[in-house]
């Protein structure tokens, strides 16, 4: 009997060897594909997160680093209950479990207070001043300063710390403020002292220590941002009398010099109000 190669090409076994034959390449290149991928995204292989929320950044990234984990600031926010420049958020959270090489995204605490300006609340009612400065962020005063004046209930100036807070001013968010509030003329009469030379917030300051409030305003030239104006002429003038809670009507210009005679130079043809 004649003996046959398992090899021959005629035979039927050939085709089935050279099957199975690509089927065993096949599934090899296969498998060791799968473990270059498994060993290169180093699959599997992950590390607790740690908790770096109250830590500033320069401690927290050596940290992260240690774990294989990049950290990146997205955020900055203000809180007065947790220190300045520390981190208040974190993602992933603590005590997840993160693949080498993640990035970990954290929140810091701002390390200056975010600031306002000042609103002119001259005039408005002390409801709605309230609201305003509140929505600002800061704090009023539940405890109100009262004042003589000719409108009652409207906000004739805002302290803070007992100091008058001029319109346009940067004030910290967080500050604690107080409204001083007209309640009507008083019945004393009272010197109207000599506002002339000073600006407007210094002279509305004087008034008001002496129960007078500020009536109407006129500009000599038109005010610009930033620059100085100071009063020349008021109304009525210093050393009469008025009653608490009356108005003392200011006209102001930058030009200081005028401001220092009065107004009084010949060539000066303002009229009042």
């Amino acid at each position: 009997m004649e003996k046959r190669d398992i090899f021959d090409k005629s035979d039927a076994k050939f085709v089935v060897w050279n099957i199975v034959l690509a089927v065993v390449i096949g599934l090899g290149i296969l498998i060791a594909l799968i473990a270059y991928l498994r060993r290169y995204t180093e699959h599997g292989v992950e590390v607790e997160v740690a908790d770096v929320r109250g830590l500033v950044e320069a401690e927290a990234q050596p940290i992260l680093e240690e774990q294989g984990l990049t950290m990146v600031v997205i955020d900055s926010t203000y809180s007065d209950k947790v220190p300045f420049g520390t981190i208040v958020d974190q993602d992933p959270k603590p005590a997840s479990h993160a693949k080498h090489g993640r990035m970990v995204y954290v929140t810091i605490n701002a390390t200056t207070r975010r600031q306002v300006t000042m609103p002119n609340l001259q005039d408005m009612s002390y409801r709605q001043a309230e609201t305003t400065l509140r929505g600002m962020g800061l704090v009023v005063d539940s405890v109100y300063d009262y004042e003589p004046s000719a409108y009652r209930d409207l906000v004739l100036d805002v302290k803070s710390k007992g100091v008058s807070v001029a319109p346009g001013t940067k004030v910290p968010v967080g500050t604690k403020v107080r409204l001083v509030v007209g309640f009507g003329r008083g019945t004393e009469q009272v010197e109207v002292p000599m506002v002339i030379g000073m600006t407007l917030q210094e002279a509305r300051s004087t008034l008001l220590r002496k129960h007078l409030t500020v009536g109407a305003i006129s500009y000599n030239e038109e005010p610009e941002e930033g620059v100085k104006q100071y009063v020349y002429r008021q109304t009525p003038a210093a050393g009469e009398k008025l009653l608490e809670g009356d108005m003392v009507s200011l006209k102001l210009s930058k030009d200081i010099e005028k401001a220092a005679t009065g107004g009084s130079s010949s060539t000066d043809t303002d009229e009042w109000f």
